[in-house]
């Protein structure tokens, strides 16, 4: 990948410019919460769950302890799925090794645009469970809010325009990292 455009596509971050990003995340999450003891990671299908075990690992390069990593479905906690969405959606298993009441929950998810996919997530967390408090950690914040959300970890801002859409690609799920913007569909 290069910078600039090229094929319809504008690379904002190469994959070692994500790695750096994630390692950030990871010091900014422990900075906040005094270390990693009741943290709990919990990554939102599907490049969330990537994500988020790659900033756990992070973690643990500088903490004597491991953090937990969940994932969460948010499919059925949507509330715009019926509005331009096409194609029908298969459900995954929400797999939370732990029971996340009283502990601080990072809800990890790729990109933060309107956030209704984060809204739904907490939704979706609180009916498995009552964490002491929540707190979300995405790779691309690219503006454009539909509802009164913030994310506390942020890998990049990327102000967007509504028609551009951004992609966050992964080795675990695309072969490859990086972030790019592209012309919507």
């Amino acid at each position: 990948m290069t910078d600039g455009a090229t094929d319809g596509e504008r690379t904002v971050l190469d994959a070692d410019q994500v790695r750096r990003a994630l390692m950030r995340i990871g010091h900014e999450i422990t900075e906040r919460n005094g270390g990693a003891t009741d943290l709990y990671l919990v990554g939102v299908h599907t490049r969330g769950v990537p994500l988020a075990e790659r900033i756990a690992g992070a973690i643990s390069t500088f903490e004597d302890e491991e953090v937990p990593v969940a994932s969460i479905d948010i499919g059925l906690y949507r509330d715009d799925l019926a509005v331009g969405r096409s194609g029908s959606r298969s459900l995954r298993p929400s797999e939370l090794p732990g029971d996340v009441t009283g502990k601080v929950v990072v809800l990890v998810d790729d990109v933060l645009y309107t956030g209704r996919s984060v809204r739904a997530a907490m939704d979706a967390l609180m009916d498995l469970g009552r964490p002491r408090a929540v707190q979300l950690a995405v790779m691309v914040d690219r503006g454009h809010r539909e509802l009164p959300i913030r994310a506390d970890y942020v890998g990049k801002n990327v102000p967007t325009a509504p028609a551009e859409r951004v992609m966050v690609r992964l080795v675990e799920v695309d072969g490859e990292d990086g972030v790019v913007i592209t012309l919507g569909d």
